[in-house]
């Protein structure tokens, strides 16, 4: 970690740095631009002091040493590692126009450049400044996140609350956390109940129902009751601290296009010295040493890409700062560049499409569906069993309260029976049925056993009352996240080890392109390279622990549902939120970011195919030349254009509310079309 707050601290530094520099040099070059020769000449007034020339000489060799130095700094270090890259065009172009200036006033021949130098190092310096300022801006959005923790928390001690320093606290301590408090630690709820919000965190904009055992954040808002928390882990462990790191490793991973963007100014150095010294010559041989020059300095000037150290930085800084507030966390910056290309999406089905807990998801009645539901709850109300507490808990969902019963008994291996409100009840599956010789008939139960759920019939009286059917729910988020993708032009699939007949379920009502059932653990990597093979970049989505191989073998491999465990070394990404809509926003933002970075690298860099040309003199002939103060200004201009450019990265980011809106629809929705589906067989 040492490492990384150096880091901040040099980044701190620079911007300090570059800031007192560019003060200073700007205070100095008011005198030099005063007595400049041209700058009287253009505003027409005469200003002399004693020894001129002398005096601009010193003034410029203050302002070349003081505020060029950072850049004559930066070019010993290109030039050790064989990079020429943008200190060196800085450096070259500053010395050229320092040099040529101090020599033109001890020869006493041509026209100094001082002016020039003076506002060139001016501009650099503001536009080193600005950058440094972004991109430090854009992970200090994350700084503020530390700010979210709380600074003193109630500690219980034997019955007694103290206040004490957040800093203090040790794993195993309870603390007491009122409502409206923020909770100071990762830790485990051991006593209360509360709704949790979580936004500032995760990005999950509904706040979350916690009770004993349930784990919760630190930074987290308490919202209405008390709640007692043991703290489980403190300082650099809690979560907060693990996703700040993660951003700032992610900030400074080197990108695929920064490594364009540095070809690109290395590019640009040798065309810049390629045609400033052919300027050089050019106009030499035309017999005008001095325009000669004056061209030479002016192309290495203009060539500087100023912008193209921005370009791709800044993206990222904010890339990364903006889904780390959305619960999305990049892990490795070159998987997340891979992401735009991704065409085939491999879901892993529990607990990613589906919610990975049993439910209802549809009752046949043949008597009024709330006696059904009554009479088959009160039977199963006591017992233990998964589907048992399943139909309970849809019961009591829909407000269906179990009566008292009697006579209960268990029959082993076939389901259970008891009297009900003077009715005789039996529940269980197919076992039961072959039991007491009833046969089922019914196409749309026959259907439900045929897409592999679990149905559990009730015989009220003798009579087949009705059947149950549960399976894995599939989350309501699904449906949209799989529409979304296809929208995109990205083949999705499923992977699971359920039995085919739930693969083909879950996949026909999704709307998924392929599902691969039965598949081992160790098989799910298997599929992914098969994918790979066939020539698709491929996304593997799971959830970190049992899907380890198959999140390496993918091209970009995606953690969801592993909630706030950011430590899962397989992923590249990792989804704080259980949602899987979060995927089509992965592959959508990795498009846009790195659409952006090509953007930024043609602004920073572009105008250059019209200003090398015009400042080597090609249109001298017809009056048209580039000066290097109107060089340098072009140049600021397309930093300031990188930098505004790269802000407009946030607008692609979807709120949060947009998305809860769309999800109190689906909810709705959802029943009604799966009543629907029924109607229709």
């Amino acid at each position: 970690m040492k490492h990384h707050s150096n880091h901040h601290q040099t980044h701190a530094h620079h911007i300090e740095e570059f800031k007192r520099r560019f003060f200073i040099a700007l205070i100095i070059s008011v005198p030099i631009i005063v007595l400049s020769d041209s700058i009287q000449m253009w505003f027409g007034y005469r200003l002399e002091v004693p020894f001129q020339g002398y005096v601009l000489t010193l003034l410029s060799t203050a302002i070349y040493l003081y505020g060029g130095w950072p850049f004559l700094r930066g070019i010993v270090g290109e030039v050790r590692r064989r990079q020429p890259g943008m200190m060196t065009l800085i450096a070259v172009a500053i010395s050229v126009a320092f040099f040529y200036s101090a020599a033109t006033v001890f020869l006493r021949a041509g026209r100094d450049f001082f002016w020039e130098l003076a506002t060139l190092i001016d501009v650099m310096l503001l536009g080193h400044w600005i950058e440094a300022k972004s991109v430090l801006g854009a992970s200090r959005a994350l700084e503020e996140l530390v700010k979210v923790m709380p600074t003193t928390a109630h500690l219980v001690k034997d019955g007694e609350t103290m206040d004490v320093p957040v800093t203090e606290l040790k794993p195993g301590d309870v603390v007491l956390v009122k409502p409206g408090e923020k909770i100071p630690a990762d830790g485990v709820v051991i006593d209360g109940r509360s709704f949790v919000n979580e936004a500032l965190l995760t990005g999950e904009s509904k706040p979350i129902g916690k009770k004993k055992g349930d784990a919760v954040i630190g930074g987290a808002i308490n919202s209405e009751g008390a709640l007692w928390v043991r703290i489980e882990k403190t300082g650099e462990d809690t979560y907060l601290s693990q996703v700040i790191r993660l951003v700032k490793q992610a900030q400074e991973s080197r990108s695929r296009t920064q490594d364009l963007a540095n070809r690109a100014a290395a590019l640009l150095v040798y065309v810049a010295l390629g045609a400033g010294i052919t300027s050089y010559l050019t106009w030499s041989y035309l017999g005008m040493p001095d325009f000669a020059l004056e061209r030479a300095v002016t192309v290495m000037v203009i060539a500087c890409p100023h912008a193209l150290g921005l370009a791709i930085p800044l993206v990222v800084a904010i890339s990364t700062s903006m889904t780390a507030k959305r619960g999305i966390l990049i892990r490795d910056r070159r998987a997340f560049e891979s992401a735009k290309d991704v065409n085939a999406v491999v879901f892993d089905k529990t607990g990613t499409l589906t919610e990975g807990k049993f439910g209802v998801t549809s009752v046949v009645s043949y008597i009024p569906e709330e006696k059904l539901l009554m009479l088959t709850a009160s039977v199963e109300k006591n017992s233990e069993h998964i589907i048992a507490r399943a139909i309970v808990e849809h019961a009591a969902s829909k407000g269906i309260r179990p009566t008292s019963l009697t006579e209960f008994k268990a029959i082993p291996g076939k389901g259970v029976y008891a009297i009900v409100d003077g009715h005789e009840v039996y529940v269980g599956g197919p076992a039961l049925l072959e039991e007491l010789n009833i046969t089922v008939n019914d196409e749309e139960v026959l259907k439900l056993q045929s897409q592999g759920k679990t149905v559990v019939f009730s015989i009220v009286d003798g009579k087949l009352a009705g059947a149950i059917a549960l399976s894995d729910i599939i989350r309501s988020e699904s449906y949209e996240a799989i529409k979304k993708l296809r929208e995109m032009g990205v083949r999705t699939y499923i992977l699971t080890g359920d039995s085919e007949e739930v693969a083909k379920w879950v996949a026909k009502e999704l709307g998924v392109d392929e599902y691969f059932a039965q598949v081992l653990p160790h098989e799910k990597a298997e599929k992914v390279q098969l994918l790979k093979k066939q020539g698709f970049t491929v996304a593997m989505v799971g959830d970190g622990i049992n899907d380890a191989p198959a999140l390496v073998n993918a091209d970009v491999g995606i953690a969801i549902g592993a909630g706030t465990d950011v430590a899962i070394e397989s992923a590249d990404i990792i989804l704080v939120k259980n949602d899987p809509r979060d995927v089509p926003v992965v592959i959508e933002l990795s498009r846009k970011t790195y659409s952006k970075m090509y953007q930024n690298l043609w602004w920073a860099g572009g105008y250059n195919i019209f200003a090398i040309p015009l400042a080597a003199g090609i249109l001298a002939t017809y009056g048209l030349v580039l000066s290097p103060a109107i060089g340098a200004l072009f140049m600021s201009l397309s930093t300031v254009i990188v930098a505004i450019n790269s802000q407009t990265l946030r607008k692609y980011m979807p709120k949060t509310e947009e998305i809860t809106i769309v999800e109190e629809k689906k909810v709705e929705e959802v029943p009604a079309h799966a009543h629907h589906h029924h109607h229709n067989h």
